[in-house]
């Protein structure tokens, strides 16, 4: 079995010392939407809850989160903006200003293998959705399923997937709000795609 490699342990270290110092931790939890008792903050992540004490990051079974579910669930508290931005139009991951560095990597990682895992299989991917917590979505866009997923309070995941024809291979878009980018940096918000990516292939 892989070990965990020393430094991510000391990365998520790092962070709930910055978080045990944090002020305001009422207001933070109003702010994100996530429920604060004592210094303990309790988080939806998808479909799982997730909270986040002085020492750990567990989910709802007492298991340790992993590392890419403890960076998301760090920053969101971490990055706490004061004055969110109100703009909730959908964008696509590159249209975000500062995802060009991930933008090729989301591209292979995230939608790329959903459009692939789910080629002709329309009726399961929508059962995978529905399992994760997933709700169909009204769009005016042309596509054979659209499901919106609740990543974090308030950041809302949407897919869009269109099946392969004679014509063209199977796609998928995850479409963001516009205003994600004030609770989580372009990485984090990689990372969630990715995990939506491997929850709905996860057997």
């Amino acid at each position: 079995m892989t070990e965990k490699a020393p430094v991510f342990d000391k990365i998520i270290k790092d962070y709930l010392h910055q978080i045990a110092l944090m002020e305001a931790k009422e207001e933070v939890g109003a702010s994100l939407g996530i429920t604060v008792m004592d210094d303990r903050y309790r988080i939806p992540f998808f479909n799982r809850t997730y909270t986040i004490a002085t020492d750990k990051i567990v989910d709802a079974d007492g298991k340790t989160a992993n590392h890419v579910a403890s960076v998301i669930l760090c920053k969101y508290l971490l990055l706490c903006p004061h004055r969110p931005t109100d703009d909730f139009s959908l964008v696509t991951y590159k249209d975000f200003r500062d995802a060009a560095p991930f933008v090729g990597g989301f591209r292979n990682t995230v939608e790329q293998p959903i459009a692939s895992y789910f080629d002709s299989a329309l009726p399961k991917l929508e059962r995978r959705c529905l399992d994760l917590g997933g709700r169909a979505f009204e769009t005016e866009v042309s596509c054979h399923l659209a499901m919106k997923f609740q990543a974090l309070p308030n950041v809302p995941v949407i897919l869009l997937f269109n099946d392969a024809d004679e014509d063209f291979p199977a796609q998928a878009t995850l479409l963001f709000q516009k205003n994600a980018a004030s609770y989580l940096d372009m990485e984090c918000l990689a990372m969630i795609g990715g995990t939506l990516a491997y929850r709905l292939q996860e057997k």
